[in-house]
């Protein structure tokens, strides 16, 4: 069984030729938007549509992208609001930072302050700007906090124990 990964949505066409706007969610547009690259369009019935990317540009905050099988706008029309995803099995070895990871390897992972504090748990990654911040369900209230991904804040990432240790600064909580 295949693991697909979404590397963007799909929100409108654009032009006559069959190019879509993209919303991209990968942080190497490079690699999965390369001519040649093999993608799925999983569709609102949840089939999928296999695809390959013949080209791709951007413009203005989307990404445009041409598939090979796919020559005219009436022929697009039908993938708007779709998600477009990559199977994980054709994910290199992307080179990933000291203190990088995926957002893949994050989502799900369990928080604790430093002298053990339960936190809560990251259900989703936002990056407004600057730096990533997390946001985290709280385990006692059930309320969402946002912990930005800074040094001072995020002191461990253990991705095989499914734990983040955090440092508490003054306010992050505030409850």
């Amino acid at each position: 069984m295949s693991d697909w990964l979404n590397v963007g949505k799909i929100v409108n066409t654009h032009g006559i030729h069959g190019e879509v706007r993209l919303i991209a969610n990968t942080d190497f547009p490079n690699e999965r938007f390369a001519p040649g690259v093999r993608l799925s369009i999983l569709n609102r019935d949840g089939s999928r549509t296999p695809v390959t990317v013949s080209s791709w540009r951007t413009h203005k905050q989307f990404d445009l992208l041409t598939f090979e099988e796919i020559q005219d706008v009436n022929e697009a029309e039908r993938f708007k609001d779709s998600d477009l995803q990559i199977d994980a099995s054709q994910l290199g070895d992307d080179e990933l930072e000291s203190n990088e990871y995926y957002f893949r390897d994050i989502i799900g992972l369990h928080v604790v302050s430093e002298d053990g504090e339960d936190i809560g748990t990251i259900t989703e990654i936002l990056t407004p700007g600057a730096n990533d911040v997390w946001a985290v369900k709280q385990a006692k209230s059930g309320k969402e906090i946002l912990i930005p991904y800074i040094s001072d804040v995020v002191k461990h990432v253990d991705l095989e124990q499914g734990q983040v240790v955090i440092h508490l600064m003054e306010g992050l909580l505030d409850e």
